[in-house]
């Protein structure tokens, strides 16, 4: 039986070193979590780092968790899985290890040509229905900050880990908490994935959309695709991501049920990495402890809503992230080393179901958050191509103005960005709440609100505006049998590992279901 340590370090002493002193005679060791604490470093506290460490006395291993899959067979019509984001795979990937052959149909292409697709958008404004940061290979998990971190308990976590760490992921990737891979890693791994599921018999088809469901009554027992094709399956997954509003409309006019979300929309704040490094790390910053993360909340207590930031990518990019011509999303990324010259995260506010957006009206939050980002396109149009990303530094936005003749400012985007009154965007109930909310966040973490932090708008697409009901156990459409909304579009999810963990749960369900017996 192997034995788990705890212990602290300054953030420049030597973990070898530690061990060797106090743990003589161990043979090896693998650090299972390691947590900087930088509080107080900007007063001049030395940050430190908590280890938990496994350690090999003589004649231990460290434990192998192998699964052992049982092939079952395949199914008389192949499960249909509709979206090839991280939903749609690991549910595949997880019918594949019991030898189930499935068929992937993913609207996009794979994923080096989408980038060719996204860099002419990025570039130039050239835009693509089917190929851009959220539809193709991978979908919008392509292009995130690769966080691994989910608060979900589920044993399907840690197979979800050991299969990136099978496509290529490092393999600490599998034992500590919150790993992080990056988008250029997530891109490597998805490729090898998909290449495997081919392998096993998958058939993935790329540039294929769903134009509808065929239904027999209140059975979904089929597919129709652009080119005209059918394909019929007693398993129909649904895995489309939370920005697919054609699938959202055709859901509803087949009367499945599905009800109103809460969701939240805003900004991304984007400062430059030394800066909040410098606010974070004190004399501390510029050292060994990587780019400085922070995060943010505040619910006010007159309306009680929420502003809080998620998804901070230090040493990222901000992306234009839109799925439709005419409409500008934003986003942001972080490669592995995360070593960009910036810093940026979303700041957003909630936004509450049938009470800022009507009730009558089950798709009215789709409507909401297209009518914002019509906006942001239509104010990038008339000052500049409609390509570049609206955007007002901090300090313009808390002061309600905008300045013409400042100098140019530099972001991470690829897009560019244009002068924009934030609030010529979003709703006033969300530009009064993240004022609000940022003279608090400037009290915590002084120098926050600067003159070199831009807000880049607008961040929409945080969630689903809808759930797709479902049953508990079965997890089937609660009014459509053969159909299994699965993932983050379906709103049983909220990111990459609990979107692939809830495709692997549908994949457990479908074989219960079909061989009668749980595997």
């Amino acid at each position: 039986m192997t034995k788990k340590v705890q212990f602290t370090l300054d953030f420049n002493e030597d973990v070898d070193l530690h061990l060797e002193k106090n743990y003589p005679g161990i043979t090896d060791f693998r650090i299972l979590n390691q947590a900087l604490d930088a509080r107080g470093a900007n007063r001049g506290k030395i940050p430190r780092y908590t280890y938990n460490v496994e350690i090999l006395e003589p004649g231990e291993q460290f434990e192998a968790v192998q699964e052992v899959f049982t092939n079952v067979g395949a199914f008389k019509l192949a499960p249909l899985i509709i979206g090839g984001g991280p939903a749609g795979l690991f549910c595949a990937l997880r019918l594949a290890d019991f030898g189930v052959p499935s068929i992937v149909i993913e609207r996009g292409d794979r994923a080096h040509n989408r980038m060719l697709h996204i860099a002419k958008f990025w570039r130039y404004g050239v835009f693509d229905t089917e190929n851009n940061v959220c539809y193709g290979e991978g979908g919008a998990g392509l292009f995130s900050d690769g966080k691994l971190i989910t608060r979900i308990k589920s044993p399907f976590v840690q197979y979800v880990m050991n299969r990136f760490v099978d496509f290529g992921a490092p393999k600490e990737t599998a034992y500590i908490s919150n790993p992080h891979l990056g988008s250029n890693k997530i891109r490597g791994l998805i490729n090898q994935m998909t290449e495997y599921l081919r392998s096993k018999g998958t058939d993935v088809r790329y540039n294929t959309r769903v134009n509808r469901l065929i239904n027999d009554g209140q059975k979904i027992i089929g597919v129709e695709l652009n080119n005209g094709e059918k394909l019929f399956s007693d398993y129909i997954i649904l895995a489309t991501g939370h920005s697919a509003k054609e699938m959202y409309t055709h859901l509803h006019e087949l009367k499945v049920e599905m009800k109103q979300k809460d969701f939240a929309v805003g900004v991304r704040i984007e400062h430059p990495r030394e800066l909040i490094d410098q606010i974070q790390y004190g004399k501390f910053a510029g050292l060994d402890l990587g780019a400085a993360r922070y995060r943010l909340s505040y619910e006010d207590s007159q309306t009680k809503k929420g502003t809080y930031s998620f998804c901070m990518c230090p040493g990222g990019y901000v992306l234009s992230s839109g799925t439709e011509a005419n409409g500008i999303v934003v986003n942001g990324m972080s490669n592995y080393a995360r070593n960009s010259r910036w810093s940026n995260a979303a700041l957003v506010v909630s936004v509450k179901a049938g009470v800022d957006f009507e009730s009558t009206n089950l798709l009215a939050g789709l409507d909401f958050q297209h009518a914002i980002e019509q906006k942001a396109f239509d104010v990038s149009k008339q000052n500049a191509t409609g390509r570049e990303l609206p955007a007002q530094t901090l300090k313009e936005f808390m002061e309600n103005r905008i300045s013409t003749n400042a100098a140019i400012i530099k972001t991470s985007t690829p897009s560019g960005i244009v002068k924009s009154s934030i609030r010529d965007i979003l709703p006033s109930f969300v530009t009064k709440h993240l004022e609000n909310a940022l003279l608090k966040f400037d009290e915590s973490l002084k120098g926050f609100v600067s003159d070199k932090a831009l807000l880049i708008a607008p961040e929409t697409r945080t969630s689903s505006p809808v759930t797709i009901l479902r049953d508990k156990e079965s997890l089937e459409s609660s009014s459509h049998q053969g159909l299994y909304p699965c993932g983050e579009g379906a709103g049983h999810a909220g990111g990459i590992t609990s979107a692939a963990v809830d495709g692997v749960k549908v994949a457990m369900s479908i074989i219960k279901k079909e061989k009668g017996f749980e595997v």
